[in-house]
This record gives C-alpha cells, structure tokens and sequence, in this order.
C-alpha cells in the first residue's frame, strides 16, 4: 500500500518532467525557426561537417544544440570536430562572448560556437581553410614599391589666347578714307595694310616743315628742327616722318598695317567715319597658340601644376596630337559640377585649331616619389577608415587599418599601415570581412585596448557617437520598455529578416496607444551587451489592402 502511494507521485513526477523537457526542446526549435530566415533554418538541420579544417569558421546553430545535448562549454575539446572550444557568441552582437551554449539574450536565436582551429585562437585574426579559400577564388597580391604617375584627362574647348591680341586706333583726329580689311575674321599678315586715314593736323605739320626747308640762312636748321619735333609731338609714326623727309612731299594720307598677323576679330571703323585719338580702329588675334580650358575634377586638381606637359586631340583635326603646357589653374570652382578649370596653351602651327572646337586633354602629372603601392581592389573604404585584409601564414587573415594616398588606375598608394613585401587580399574579401566583423575584430580597430575577459566586448570610445540605422517594423509585442519587433534584412548590419526585441525610448517619444501588429519605421543604435536602443520612433499607415 505505501510502496504504492510512493510510486505513483514518482511516475507522475516523472511523467511531467519528460514532458516539460520535450516542450522546452520543442520551443527551442521553433524559436530559432522563427528566428533565422530559411538558408539557415536549412543549416540548423544539416549534420556538422566530419572534416575539421571546415570547422575554422563557425558552421552555425546545429553545433550549440548538439553542444546541449553533449554538455560541452568553452575550453571542451568537440569530438565531433576534434577541435577545442574557444565560446560561444551572437553574431549580430558582435564582441560579446560566452561559456556555455544557450539561447541568445539580446535576439530570439542560439549562440554560435566559435573554434580553436589550428593558430586561429589568434584573436587578432580569422582563419580559413585551404578548401575554402580554393572554393571562392581567394587571391593575393604583394604588397611593392612604385612611383604612380599620375594622368588626369578633361574635356575642353578651345579658345583665343587673349596674350597674343593687339589692338589697333588712331593716334590722332582723322577721317577713314579706305579700308583694306572689311570683315571680321579676315586673315592678315604681319606688315599688311589695314586702314588709310586721312589727318589734317599731319599734314599742316609736313606742309610747315616742307616751307622751313625750302628757306635758307643762318637760323633755317634750327627751324626746320623744330618743326621735326611737331611732327612728332602731332603723333606721327617715325616711318611716316621719314617718308616726308626723304620725298620732299606732303604725304595726305596714312596707311596704318599690321603689327602682327592672325586674324581680325574686331573690326571697329568704316570708310568715312571719323576717329578720334585713341579710337579702336580694330583689335588683331594671333593664331600661333591657342588656350583649351578644361574642367578637371576639383579632387584631381590638386595633381596639376603650371608647366603640366598635356597632349590634346580634336575630332575637328583627327590623327594630329598638339602638344602644350597648363598655363595656370582658374581660382574658381563650379559649385554644380565639383570642378577646376585648367587654362592649357597649345601649339598652334598651321591654325587648325580654332575657337569653339572641342578637344580631349590628357594631363600627365611629373611621377611622384617611391611608395608603397597595393592594388585598389584591395582596399575597402567603409566611409570612417580604409582596411585591407593581410594574408599570413598559415591561413590566418588580419584586418588592418591603412591611410590611402592618391589612386591611378588600378593602383592605390599606401602612407600608412603596411610593410614592403607583405600580401594582401584582393578577391573575397567578403567572407573574411564577414568574419572579422563577426569577431569583432573591425569594431576594435580603432578602440583601446580591452581588459583580458571572456565575456566583455571591445572598448567605446564615448567621444563617438554611434551609428545610427532606419528600417521599418511591425510590431510584435510589448514589455515594459522593450518591444518585440519583426524587421526586413538590414543591409548596412548584414542582418537577415528576423524578429528581435529593442529598448523603446521614453514614453513621451513614443505613439500613442501602440499596440501588436502596429506597422512602424524607427531610428536604432546598437549598445554594447544589451539589445539595440530605439532612438526614433514613429507610427505608419498600414499598406493598402491590410
């Protein structure tokens, strides 16, 4: 009878806890179902891989559950893997580590185990397997010296050098008696005639020195003398002067000509017309050279320098290359555009170029010093700093800050960061900045060195904001001042569709009346061991049909 009443509440009891253990499992299951999107509900279900060198890098939740059941912690050495322990980690908190496997606290979803492969207990640097490193093409570059010299192309137009313009006018009141030149753009030739001018006031002059010469005394040289010098001072040239002396006669008119040739791009006078001194009779535009002003982008500006060797070709004069210099950089830069104008004076021989035509600049820089080059796909630029991926032995990978010098072609010059024969990874790139970010070994790149510890993440620096990222929401659950929300993937942060719980900001930021299924957009930022903290937060209609 009593061995009876013993036995029943044991049954029962045992009974219960079977059933209570299957429960909890079954919720566990469905929890990191409901958790991860499909490509890793299928990993969950996968059987780990026999071979170790595929276990440098974490396989997923199918290890943290099978770690469960075996009662393994950080430090067990898997004998599935044969391979140490080194703890367990979410990988969307990156930098947070555990002991033992368990659901994550900060997400609905298992800790992922994270292995002692080989040297990669390394906790500066990811490890990854020769296959896997043959599956995805993995390449390396050295790093060398060079000297980049640099070649900055621009398109331009090309227009008049105003340094070759002469500008013709009268020297005294005149009328003009006959034109030689009677279009703008007529070329002429240096010394041709341009304009008869008739002035009265030269030939009063001539016709006083003429009547002086003919006297004759003792006094008549320093008359005639003098009247040299009004024929001057009335602005007479001294070619036309001595035309008077050595003639004898009144010269009534005076042919101004070409001080230089080109063309004539003003023309200012017809005949009849009266000029006073000074007039612009019509201004002469030399075609020995020509400028081509380019617009350079104002980040490329800074490689330019007067004396800048350009070649330049125009489909205006196909299968010719003129040759020039930069004569100067324009202090003005287009606010629309982002760019410099580059002033180039071009050799102009036989005057085939011409004003309007447009041409393409090609504007190599003078080499610059020996530095430290690696190819510019091997470099990635988040927006804060430049990292590069270094290879060392024996699989391992480091991630390491670089300073960036100018860029040519494929070719990037490194300041900072690297050494002469190191080697660099310049394809695949993804999966080890995966991993590395996964480690959190990116988000220590730039903190302070952190205590020894197994469970603390790295170091803030409380002088940098942290980031802040947007996406929309629905509205799962609500419990005390966190919520359970449902999300779409998160490119910036490489989070898939998930659900997971966020800090709600105070009350006075939050709509009123929130309620499950409320469809959301909210502002977050992640905090370092606890769930990311909402910072905006704002209600939407629900979509059209819902």
């Amino acid at each position: 009878m009593n061995s009876k009443a013993v036995l029943i509440p044991l049954g029962g009891f045992v009974v219960v806890a079977a059933v209570g253990f299957g429960g909890w499992w079954l919720g566990m299951q469905q929890g990191m179902g409901h958790a991860m999107p499909a490509a890793a509900t299928q990993e969950q279900t996968a059987a780990p891989s026999d071979d170790p060198s595929q276990w440098t890098i974490p396989q997923g939740e199918a290890a943290t559950r099978r770690h469960i059941q075996e009662g393994l912690k950080a430090g067990d050495l898997d004998p599935a893997t044969g391979l140490r322990i080194l703890n367990y980690h979410d990988p969307m908190v990156p930098g947070r580590n555990f002991d033992a496997p368990a659901k994550s606290p900060f997400m609905d979803m298992m800790l992922v185990p994270r292995y002692a492969g080989g040297n990669a207990a390394d906790a500066s640097s990811v490890s990854v397997s020769p296959r896997i490193q043959q599956n995805l093409g993995l390449r390396t570059a050295p790093v060398v010296e060079g000297a980049l010299a640099a070649e900055v192309s621009a398109v331009g137009n090309v227009a008049w050098n105003e340094h070759e313009q002469t500008v013709v006018s009268a020297r005294a009141m005149g009328f003009v008696e006959k034109l030689h030149v009677r279009a703008v753009l007529d070329r002429v030739a240096a010394g041709a005639p341009l304009v008869e001018l008739h002035v009265p006031d030269w030939v009063a002059a001539q016709e006083e020195y003429l009547a002086l010469k003919r006297l004759s005394g003792p006094d008549s040289g320093a008359l005639q003398d003098a009247a040299l010098q009004r024929m001057r001072q009335a602005g007479m040239p001294a070619a036309h002067i001595e035309r008077v002396v050595a003639t004898g006669t009144v010269q009534q008119r005076y042919t101004v000509t070409a001080p230089s040739g080109g063309v004539v791009s003003e023309l200012a006078v017809r005949e009849g017309a009266t000029v006073m001194p000074g007039a612009l009779l019509m201004r002469l535009q030399g075609t020995g050279t020509v400028w081509a002003e380019g617009a350079v982008p104002e980040s490329q500006a800074a490689l330019l320098q007067p004396g800048t060797r350009v070649q330049t070709t125009s489909p205006g004069v196909p299968g010719q290359i003129f040759e020039g210099r930069v004569q100067s950089l324009l202090p003005e830069v287009d606010t629309v555009t982002r760019t410099v104008r580059a002033r180039v004076e071009l050799a102009n021989p036989a005057g085939r170029l011409v004003p309007g035509m447009q041409v393409s600049m090609r504007l190599a820089q003078p080499a610059a010093e020996v530095a430290l080059l690696v190819p510019s796909d091997a470099v990635i630029r988040t927006g804060r700093r430049s990292v590069v991926m270094v290879a060392e032995e024996e699989g391992r990978f480091r991630p390491v800050e670089v300073t960036t010098g100018q860029e040519v072609g494929d070719q990037t010059e490194i300041r900072s960061g690297l050494a002469l024969g190191q080697r660099v990874v310049r394809s695949g790139q993804f999966l080890i900045d995966s991993e590395a970010s996964l480690r959190g070994l990116m988000a220590r790149l730039n903190s302070e060195p952190e205590a020894p510890s197994d469970t603390a993440g790295p170091a803030s620096n409380p002088a940098t904001p942290s980031p802040r990222y947007t996406t929309s929401a629905v509205l799962d659950a609500l419990g005390g001042d966190t919520a359970t929300l449902t999300h779409p993937p998160i490119e910036s942060l490489k989070w898939p569709e998930m659900q997971m719980d966020f800090q709600l900001p105070p009350p006075e930021q939050q709509p009123r009346n929130l309620a499950p299924g409320d469809r959301l957009e909210i502002e977050f930022e992640m905090q370092d061991g606890d769930v990311p903290r909402i910072t905006r937060l704002q209600r939407v209609a629900p979509e059209a049909g819902q």
